[in-house]
């Protein structure tokens, strides 16, 4: 049975004329019905979900490394509140997995479980999405805002797409195992969450230029996760947990910004672009966030906003803010440049929908001494 959490809801939006329109509109929204962050938070998962009343029998879906960091224990856990699990390790290939989980799934399975990183909750959100069963969300790392997110990025012909899936019943994040992660996985969840400061200014221009559908409550919600940040980046710390804490709360305030805007819209916009453009064209790709958040500082500058304050954010909370940082080639990055307006060619973004000119990207990477 398909979990939906739908509700109706008054709307009040403010017109670019000051028009105040008050109507009532069904609008789904899924959002996670409880979100557990601290220490230890990975021993509460059973009586989680006990809670919500799931079925007894689970699939906890992890990666070799993450099985021994989080999977292992999680079942122990879960087994102690007479569940029965199965730990499904994913592969490489995204489609051969989420093929291996639907053939692990029977009548049986009640829930799933993404333990790990990206690619481990977005499969478990897709799959469970395929089978109209829930998930829940268990990130090893804060690397990016897809953690309590309704959409995933999956793998399709070679090409990563974001597709509709659904957002976790639950997320519980063990700040503890966070912390005690690779410094570099919680730089690139800041890179990811600072990015939202150019997603909002392209979703704006798209509503202006192109009448494009708006959410102010979604777009000052992204805004607002990305300024907080930007704020307290001096207080991010390798190994600290109120650091793990902080950067936590920032990716699922802007997982539900998403949530009520039904799409990745304000948090997925030019730099974003850009980061999967960068992954078709370098040898050896950086990481999301990494790449989103040098994305960011070239999109700001495009727009004629203070790039620098961005740059100035990364590198206070050790993320890369140029080429050789990410390990690309210079060629590589204005390559992607010039390639991103072919990403998702129908959102619309600073870049427009055409090619840019190989001299406008080679001097907007240079100017902000990306290159």
């Amino acid at each position: 049975m398909k979990i939906v959490r739908e509700c109706q809801i008054m709307v009040e939006e403010v017109s670019p004329e000051g028009k105040r329109e008050e109507f009532t509109k069904f609008k789904r929204m899924e959002l996670p019905r409880n979100v557990i962050v601290g220490k230890d938070a990975l021993e509460s998962v059973g009586e989680t979900c006990d809670r919500l009343e799931l079925k007894k029998n689970a699939i906890i879906i992890c990666d070799p490394i993450t099985r021994k960091v989080a999977g292992e224990r999680v079942g122990e856990v879960l087994s102690d509140y007479d569940y029965e699990v199965d730990i499904q390790e994913i592969t490489e290939a995204d489609q051969i997995t989420i093929d291996q989980i639907n053939e692990a799934i029977t009548e049986k399975t009640g829930f799933l479980l993404g333990v790990g990183g990206g690619k481990s909750i977005d499969v478990a959100k897709y799959s469970s999405h395929l089978a109209e069963i829930p998930f829940l969300s268990i990130p090893t790392a804060s690397s990016h805002d897809g953690i309590a997110s309704g959409r995933a990025s999956i793998e399709r012909n070679g090409n990563k797409t974001s597709v509709e899936a659904q957002s976790p019943l639950a997320m519980i994040a063990d700040t503890g195992i966070i912390a005690d992660g690779p410094n570099r996985l919680m730089s690139a969840g800041c890179g990811d969450i600072i990015s939202n400061a150019t997603a909002v200014k392209d979703w704006k221009l798209a509503r202006r230029l192109r009448n494009e559908d708006f959410s102010h409550y979604a777009a000052n919600l992204s805004q607002m996760t990305s300024d907080i940040l930007m704020k307290n980046v001096d207080n991010i710390r390798p190994g600290l947990q109120e650091s793990a804490w902080q950067v936590v709360k920032a990716l699922v305030s802007s997982s539900v910004a998403m949530s009520i805007a039904g799409s990745s819209r304000p948090a997925s916009g030019s730099e974003h672009k850009f980061s999967h453009a960068l992954d078709d064209i370098a040898e050896e790709p950086a990481l999301h966030g990494e790449q989103c958040g040098v994305g960011t500082i070239i999109m700001m500058y495009l727009h004629g906003g203070n790039w620098r304050k961005i740059k100035n954010a990364l590198q206070a909370v050790d993320a890369p803010t140029t080429a050789r940082g990410l390990e690309v080639k210079e060629e590589e990055v204005i390559q992607a440049l010039i390639h991103a307006p072919e990403i998702r060619p129908g959102r619309y973004t600073i870049l427009g929908n055409r090619k840019m000119n190989r001299d406008a990207a080679e001097e907007a990477a240079k100017e902000t001494g990306v290159i």
